[in-house]
């Protein structure tokens, strides 16, 4: 988990107010890499006490916005929330427990991937999801 100090630093850093809120919105994504909005949401009202869901939303709007958290969408499942930025690493979702793990990019720079066709596109990210089973929920 990024530190509070930190945290502040790097809302700062992208020219965002540093709001109760936003420190304890963005240290629970920090805490819980690829949490969705409702796992959130219960780890910032611990933190603070009332707190609207509205105010997460926006909070997370904000952060993905200036480019401190990701928002990724595995097909199925709510979004997910992340800080790793900016390396365009990939991820593996599990099928039966919907456990989320990091992969690091498939070529080595992004866009890690290179279009057949790019139809005059700058492509500068390619977003890959891995399907699969965890070990958790492998039989045997």
């Amino acid at each position: 988990m990024v530190e509070e100090r930190n945290v502040e630093e790097m809302l700062r850093a992208v020219s965002l107010r540093v709001t109760r809120p936003r420190v304890a919105v963005l240290g629970a994504v920090s805490a819980a890499p690829h949490a969705d909005a409702d796992t959130i949401i219960g780890a910032v009202r611990t933190e603070l006490g009332s707190v609207s869901k509205q105010a997460v939303y926006d909070v997370l709007a904000a952060l993905v916005e200036a480019g401190l958290v990701r928002r990724i969408e595995p097909s199925g499942s709510p979004a997910r929330f992340e800080t790793r930025v900016g390396d365009n690493h990939h991820h593996v979702v599990c099928r039966n427990c919907g456990n989320i793990a990091d992969v690091d990019c498939a070529v080595g720079e992004a866009p890690c991937l290179h279009a057949s066709n790019s139809h005059g596109f700058a492509i500068d990210e390619a977003e890959v999801i891995y399907w699969g089973t965890c070990p958790d929920c492998l039989p045997g």
